[in-house]
């Protein structure tokens, strides 16, 4: 499960990415938007502005921006630098990866291997999901079921 950070990151990223080539928005604005708390998004801003996925502009008309275009920024990334490893259990993960103790001989366990499989679909699919695929199944979704999100809360 992504952690709440990582969630609230891909939901400041995407209304980020709404409003790309308008300037810079609010903290504030995207708090409300989309129901963050703004000290916990402001400390989520400060680490993408790190990331270097976003920056800001102080002062009169300032707020944060997206640096790259929204079909540069993947969701592998961000899932990557917020919620740490896509694997589900150690011995499937590559970056973190740890052998597992109940393992009897880990080069032919059908447990990793199933584990790795998933791991492995995860990344490469959320490798090719940008900010610019979700703003695109929204609009989908909007055309498709409109405006009723008792619709929407089913899918």
């Amino acid at each position: 499960m992504l952690s709440k950070k990582t969630q609230y990151a891909i939901y400041a990223l995407v209304n980020l990415a709404r409003k790309y080539n308008q300037g810079p928005v609010l903290i504030k604005t995207i708090a409300i938007e989309e129901k963050i708390p703004q000290k916990f998004l402001e400390s989520i801003l400060v680490d993408l502005k790190i990331l270097g996925l976003v920056n800001s502009k102080k002062g009169k008309g300032g707020g944060y921006y997206l640096i790259s275009k929204p079909d540069e920024i993947n969701l592998a990334f961000i899932t990557r630098n917020f919620n740490g490893a896509l694997g589900l259990i150690p011995c499937a993960c590559i970056i973190s990866y740890e052998s597992c103790k109940q393992c009897r001989n880990e080069s032919t366990c059908g447990i990793k291997k199933v584990f790795r499989d998933l791991r492995d679909a995860t990344a490469n699919y959320l490798e090719q999901t940008t900010l610019s695929d979700i703003l695109g199944k929204e609009e989908a979704l909007k055309q498709l079921y409109g405006k009723d999100d008792s619709k929407l809360k089913l899918l």
